[in-house]
């Protein structure tokens, strides 16, 4: 069983978002939290594995919240909620240490889906809809230069190569059929990728794709 938090400072919301959970027997909703602060100090009592966060809320809001859950509760993943696509707090969130995103008006179907990729340890992010997001609000250095630019210098070519694609917004099959070769080796290289690079997920992968200047939102390459 998935055990969440759901953490919101509108009190229909945070019910509508339970009532959309609770009969499906994979999740428990262990406890609803009205502004940030309290879902810290809930998620630090009651120990879920994913934490459902607004972004705009008073006290402590989504950002400062993933931030410190991330600190002091690793084990609770985020996912957080915003009522616009295109947010900059979301990409916000993604830094501190979110798992994914969701516009509030999703379906139950996609709430439960991303709240098990979550789980999953997966990034509950559409490629596309990342890309487009983080392009638009991670600023790419006016001359990147790749030994000083966030850019590991023991990155293979391959390596550089997936990490490109992969920032402009191609999954893991898209991948594989760009380069003419496997899944599992394109997944294997995103293994090394994330090590190399310092970060958790696909999402932060793809900020520091941006901030290095590997990619900019011109959709070029660094």
């Amino acid at each position: 069983m998935i055990r969440v938090l759901i953490a919101d400072d509108q009190p229909l919301v945070r019910r509508g978002l339970a009532l959309i959970l609770a009969p499906d027997p994979e999740f428990e909703v262990v406890g609803e939290a009205e502004d940030g602060a309290r879902a810290v100090a809930l998620a630090a009592e009651l120990k879920p594995d994913v934490v459902v966060m607004d972004i705009r809320m008073p006290v402590l809001d989504g950002v400062k919240a993933t931030e410190e859950l991330a600190r002091t509760v690793p084990g609770a993943r985020v996912l957080v909620l915003s009522t616009f696509d295109m947010d900059e707090y979301v990409v916000a969130a993604l830094r501190a240490g979110a798992y994914g995103f969701l516009p509030k008006d999703v379906s139950p179907e996609e709430l439960g889906a991303a709240v098990r990729i979550v789980h999953a340890g997966e990034a509950a992010v559409a490629p596309r809809l990342l890309t487009r997001l983080i392009s638009a609000y991670v600023r790419t250095p006016a001359r990147p230069r790749p030994s000083a630019a966030g850019i590991p210098a023991d990155l293979t070519p391959r390596e550089r190569e997936i990490w490109q694609l992969l920032a402009t917004g191609l999954d893991n099959a898209e991948i594989a059929r760009e380069l003419d070769i496997s899944v599992s080796t394109v997944k294997n290289h995103i293994t090394g990728i994330f090590g190399k690079l310092g970060v958790r997920d696909r999402a932060q992968a793809v900020i520091a794709a941006y901030e290095s200047g590997l990619v900019s939102a011109a959709g070029g390459s660094g």
